[in-house]
């Protein structure tokens, strides 16, 4: 005889997952309507200066962009981040990104999959992704506060084979679960449930914050259980404070509005985190959080990035199409290409070894916390000197 738990489990998976698929596109409709960017918080990339040459000594056009991570090759350093899935609007998106991507030779990840974890009728807005994507590299995505819900090896891998995926990326937002009204705030012994999964799944295992930064301690731990790369997600991008604060405004949820106006600019700027993080740990660092041009591109490699992550600007074209995706992805290679013709790298791995000024509140920042940043002053220099 069937049990009570049996009978009511899955209808009380599916409220979860009508609330998950709502969440999710209020998030979409507010990231597309709204202003959801830092205010105050900068991503410290106007205090990194790359150093011009004029006599550049290389030939633009033969300029190699392309980079590996993880086995892979990428025609250049660029993925697009996780954003969305579980929905009809997440479907659209997903594939459109997935066809660009492809197309381009980058990579892409998708959103949490929590939502069709629980309901698996929502599997397509996800597994759309390879469906348009046979050959990119694809990084599933699930949160640590379904990790401390009950999440283990189980589900993570049922996150990768939906998408048949190259890596999982567990994402990591305190801050949003803070100020989310139905936020999840339990995160004591994340850290071991990390650790479980690393050991559990097939593919690399990538920690992932979401707007707020990691800093060199916890990049440090990341590493000692067995991750395999980490994204930074600094601040001064988009703000997940800001978009709980609109989903609050939206149910006059004075709370969630409060919490969400007091902590809009919280967290660790994006290039003192991938400092932070590319000097604490030997594993490949992703930089992403406020990522807007080509030259915050070439800025975050010269740092120490493997690859940079987009998310905010490709979201209104992935609305509108593969093409937009296209000509958003590529002028921004085309803005890297030229920044790095004006530095004298013709290849990522040059752009790597040149020299960077660090100057204002970053440089301070980074002395304060016991960094270096004179050390990428005096690195070797260009060709020609």
């Amino acid at each position: 005889m069937e049990s009570l738990l049996e009978r009511e489990l899955p209808k009380h998976r599916q409220k979860i997952s009508n609330k998950t698929e709502e969440r999710k596109a209020e998030h979409i409709q507010i990231c597309l309507e709204e202003d959801v960017t830092s205010r105050n918080t900068t991503t410290g990339f106007e205090d990194i200066h790359l150093i011009h040459r004029a006599l550049p000594e290389i030939d633009r056009g033969k300029i190699n962009l392309s980079t590996a991570l993880f086995d892979h090759i990428f025609s250049a350093p660029i993925i697009v981040e996780g954003m969305t899935g579980g929905t009809e609007e997440a479907f659209v998106i997903n594939a459109a990104i997935a066809q660009a991507v492809e197309e381009a030779g980058l990579g892409m990840g998708v959103g949490s999959q929590r939502a069709a974890v629980e309901d698996a009728s929502l599997e397509r807005t996800f597994s759309i992704a390879r469906k348009k994507a046979p050959n990119a590299f694809l990084i599933a995505n699930l949160g640590a506060p379904q990790l401390m819900r009950g999440y283990g090896t189980r589900e993570a891998q049922r996150a990768v084979d939906m998408i048949e995926a190259d890596a999982l990326a567990i994402h990591l937002n305190p801050l949003q679960e803070a100020v989310q009204p139905e936020g999840e705030t339990d995160y004591a012994g994340i850290t071991q449930k990390i650790e479980e999964i690393v050991d559990g799944v097939s593919v690399p295992v990538i920690a992932k914050e979401t707007g707020a930064g990691i800093a060199g301690e916890e990049a440090k731990k990341l590493e000692a259980v067995g991750v395999k790369g980490i994204d930074v997600a600094g601040a001064g991008g988009t703000s997940w404070s800001a978009v709980e604060y609109y989903r609050g405004k939206k149910r006059r949820n004075e709370r969630s509005q409060m919490l969400g106006e007091a902590f809009w600019d919280w967290g660790i700027p994006t290039a003192i985190s991938l400092i932070e993080v590319a000097q604490s740990v030997s594993i490949p660092v992703i930089a992403s959080g406020g990522i807007r041009s080509g030259d915050d591109i070439a800025k975050t490699v010269a740092l120490g990035a493997n690859l940079t992550g987009i998310a905010l600007p490709v979201l209104p074209s992935a609305i509108k199409g593969p093409r937009e995706v296209e000509k958003t992805l590529n002028a921004m290679i085309v803005q890297l290409r030229n920044v790095m013709f004006l530095v004298g790298a013709d290849s990522i791995e040059r752009l790597k070894a040149l020299p960077v000024v660090l100057s204002g509140k970053t440089a301070e920042w980074l002395r304060f916390r016991g960094f270096r940043p004179e050390v990428y002053a005096k690195r070797e220099k260009s060709r020609g000197n």
